[in-house]
């Protein structure tokens, strides 16, 4: 049989790129021990993989889908468990921030709630003498 050229595969895919990363795919396969849908006739995988292609024994859409197969990192069940664990992360999440905005609540009331009890006098006395503290941090350094 002639050899086979990627010319002759050209007008098979839009593109010459597209045509070389399925058909080094479909080689690739063919190497790892899938049944060529030609005769080998003692032939490279890359050349049969080429008459396979000029041939057509297979669709375009199936060595398209091969292709993108290999190189899919995540299957479906993967993805479905990566939802489930963000699903549970949101209520969790939201679980969290609900005891955050509760304790905060109680921290201000119980703040409220000795500031009522003090006379006014007594806070800002101590106001009063926090700010001169730290004013004569500030002059120290």
């Amino acid at each position: 049989m002639a050899r086979i050229t990627v010319e002759d595969c050209i007008d098979k895919f839009p593109s010459r790129f597209e045509l070389v990363l399925v058909a080094s795919n479909r080689a690739r396969k063919l190497y790892a021990g899938e049944n060529p849908t030609i005769e080998k006739d003692n032939d490279k995988n890359t050349v049969i993989a080429l008459r396979e292609i000029a041939d057509e024994t297979l669709t375009i859409e199936q060595l398209k889908n091969d292709l993108i197969e290999e190189y899919q990192t995540s299957t479906f069940s993967e993805d479905e468990d990566l939802n489930e664990i963000e699903d549970n992360s949101d209520e969790t999440q939201s679980e969290t921030n609900e005891l955050q905005t509760s304790n905060l609540e109680t921290i201000e009331t119980d703040k409220n709630d000795e500031n009522e009890n003090q006379p006014l006098d007594e806070i800002s006395i101590e106001t009063s003498q926090d700010n001169l503290e730290n004013s004569s941090d500030e002059n120290k350094l």
